[in-house]
């Protein structure tokens, strides 16, 4: 249970009055702020608005945009990992779309993780005005500074990845009309990324110790801007940054892997970047968000299983891709009428045999002691979303190796992967085995976590791999949600290929 946290810079951040909501350009600017004006977040600084801005990334309203059902279907249901899952008739009108690949131009799940994505660019341009007008330049101003372009970057990378070329607005809106701007090239957003994530890696601090846990580091703007590099295949670029992050010693793989997803396993020496969920004794200081709720198994609450809503469940072909004896199948999945498992973080009970679904995410698998303190039974509030952790970067670090022509160094990161889960290390032989089997780990070891259909398509295997569920090439961008479109009066245009 995070009762620590009920002071910390979590909760804090959390409890920040949110300035805007997450709607489309006109609606978020039209909303009056709810508690206090930007005037009286201006006193002394920007932390105010960074601190809104951190809270804006997983409140209940926003949360769904970066963690809950529409990322998931943006970032996990249309890979071969996972489907929607829940109830067959429980958002059916997903299924096409996502699992399926028959992408729909006007939903509500596109629509908000676009619009939720600008709305947040506005938070992030707003504070960034303010510092400029304000000739705000001390260190910790710099500090703030670095937050919100890291923010910022973070939002147009998904954007970028998601649809392709997106309207660049790196500017504060004071009316709805200046969000009305044509798209820009893909090589242009990644230009602000980079310039975004070069100030964050220089003036963000290496850590900040007990006191704020979860705010960004500069391994988290290290780490982010590798991941940016390794989709334009900017190999060098990337391993740079993965060395610094590697050589920094500020983190280490977690003693267990079923360890990381469990409460005394957050902010844990793996978390690089790491969304902050609280919620207290009997609901009391409820900071949650919908990220594990929305995936926790779903059952009738007779049943004393019902700890969520059942989306993003493993499929057949993940739960078959694992390697015998690779606890990291027990530890990612739950099955339907079997033990949960305690030696791959299970509690000691048996999932009814009546559950509609055959497998369920185990990594947000909630203790159910902490749902009887918290007094949701039925939820999974309080979990964290772990968004960037330290295997992650090894794994990226011999992916750079590897395709640089160093796969014998890069071997040696793969296995510290594999030693963590006890499973044999693997020897160098030719640079095409060694990517093969870098793909089948970043596979066990990332799964349901968001990072598997982005890695098929830079790697070009998604035709391939997803060819038979539906996927062709042009699946590789989401259409631009027509609401925006139609918005824009013509200023705004679709994908060429849809």
């Amino acid at each position: 249970m995070k009762t620590s946290k009920a002071l910390s810079f979590g909760v804090l951040l959390l409890a920040m009055p949110l300035l805007f909501l997450t709607s489309g350009c006109k609606k978020f600017l039209d909303r009056k702020p709810l508690r206090a004006t930007l005037d009286d977040l201006n006193q002394g600084g920007i932390e105010g608005q960074v601190f809104g801005i951190y809270s804006s990334i997983k409140n209940y309203d926003n949360g769904q945009v970066f963690g809950g059902i529409p990322w998931q279907a943006m970032h996990n249901f249309r890979s071969d990992d996972s489907q929607k899952g829940s109830e067959p008739s429980d958002g059916a009108e997903w299924v096409a779309p996502f699992d399926n690949f028959q992408y729909v131009k006007d939903l509500w799940a596109s629509n908000f993780y676009w619009d939720g994505h600008y709305a947040l660019i506005h938070l992030t341009n707003t504070a960034l005005q303010t510092a400029d007008s304000l000739n705000l330049t001390s260190v910790n101003d710099k500090v703030n500074i670095a937050e919100a372009r890291f923010f910022r970057a973070f939002s147009y990378f998904d954007l970028v990845r998601t649809f392709g070329d997106v309207p660049k607005i790196d500017f504060r809106l004071y009316n709805p009309s200046q969000a009305n701007v044509p798209k820009a090239p893909a090589a242009q957003i990644y230009a602000l990324i980079d310039a975004d994530l070069q100030y964050a890696a220089a003036n963000l601090p290496t850590e900040w110790g007990s006191q704020y846990p979860g705010r960004l580091t500069n391994g988290a703007a290290k780490a982010l801007w590798a991941k940016t590099y390794l989709f334009r295949s900017n190999w060098s670029s990337a391993l740079g940054l993965l060395q610094q992050v590697i050589a920094s010693g500020k983190y280490s793989l977690f003693s267990s892997y079923y360890g990381i997803f469990k409460d005394a396993g957050e902010n844990s020496s793996e978390s690089i970047l790491e969304w902050q969920n609280y919620v207290g004794k009997n609901r009391t200081d409820d900071y949650g968000s919908w990220y594990g709720t929305c995936q926790g198994v779903r059952a009738a609450s007779s049943t004393g299983w019902n700890l969520g809503w059942g989306w993003n469940t493993p499929t057949a072909a993940f739960v078959n891709s694992f390697d015998a004896g690779d606890v990291r199948k027990g530890s990612t999945v739950l099955f339907t009428g079997q033990s949960d498992d305690p030696a791959t973080g299970g509690y000691g009970g048996t999932l009814p045999a009546t559950l509609v679904q055959p497998y369920w995410n185990k990594k947000v698998y909630a203790d159910p002691a902490v749902r009887a303190s918290t007094g949701y039974l039925d939820g999974a509030y309080w979990i964290n979303q772990r968004v960037i952790r330290y295997a992650d970067v090894l794994l990226m670090a011999a992916e750079c190796l590897n395709e640089t022509g160093s796969g014998s160094q890069a071997v040696t990161y793969v296995n510290q992967v594999r030693a963590r889960v006890s499973m044999p290390a693997l020897t160098y032989t030719t640079q095409a085995q060694l990517r093969a089997d870098i793909k089948k780990e970043r596979r066990a070891e990332l799964g349901l976590e968001g990072e598997r259909f982005f890695d098929l398509v830079r790697w070009n295997d998604a035709v391939t791999v997803l060819g038979p569920l539906g996927y062709q090439n042009k699946c590789r961008f989401y259409p631009i949600p027509q609401p925006a479109i139609d918005r824009s009066g013509g200023i705004l245009v679709q994908n060429p290929e849809w």
